[in-house]
């Protein structure tokens, strides 16, 4: 694994008052919600994903800053956040990209910077979200500057070491990461 320590700039780990589009089943909007009474009321909702690889097939973790509402200080993907009312998944992914690394995504992937990998369903492990996985892959250079109240730290970790932690160390990671590698890699 290498890691990366750059801070990034300022900016809460999440507001309450954040507007979520609830969804039903079949990921239709039907109504709007605070992020807290999403979250307290289990309503479906909507969050993306990003996996950032490199040219050397490795993939960048977050480790959670010890200030998010959910999953605090456990191993997630490069990024992920939730789609505020009104936003696309892609629009999503994108500034979520840019909040919580420093990243544009344009920059590294051209016009379309994304790979739209699959969603996954809602559940009580990934907190009653449709979640949207993307992937975007560069071969750099990458110029993380991580956000502190959203990320603790970076590191780069193979598939290997990333699928072996996942078995040996569970508890380490984000459900939604677990979920969304064991899809990955099956």
């Amino acid at each position: 694994m290498q890691k990366q320590n750059t801070p990034g700039p300022g900016a809460p780990a999440q507001r309450d008052d954040e507007l979520f589009d609830v969804v039903n089943e079949r990921d239709e909007v039907v109504g709007r919600a605070t992020r807290r009474e999403a979250h307290a009321r289990g309503l479906l909702h909507r969050a993306t994903h990003v996996v950032v690889g490199d040219a050397q097939g490795r993939v960048f973790l977050q480790k959670r800053s010890m200030a998010k509402d959910t999953a605090p200080g456990r191993w997630d993907s490069a990024c992920s956040g939730h789609v505020d009312s009104g936003e696309t998944y892609e629009a999503a992914a994108v500034r979520e990209l840019r909040e919580e690394t420093g990243m544009d995504a344009f920059a590294l992937g051209g016009a379309n910077p994304f790979e739209t990998l699959f969603t996954l369903e809602p559940c009580e492990a990934n907190g009653w979200e449709f979640l949207r996985v993307f992937r975007l892959r560069s071969h750099g250079p990458f110029d993380f500057k991580l956000n502190p109240a959203e990320i603790e730290r970076g590191e780069w970790w193979t598939e290997e070491e990333l699928s072996r932690a996942l078995a040996e160390r569970p508890k380490d990671f984000t459900n939604a990461l677990r979920m969304l590698w064991t899809r990955l890699h099956p």
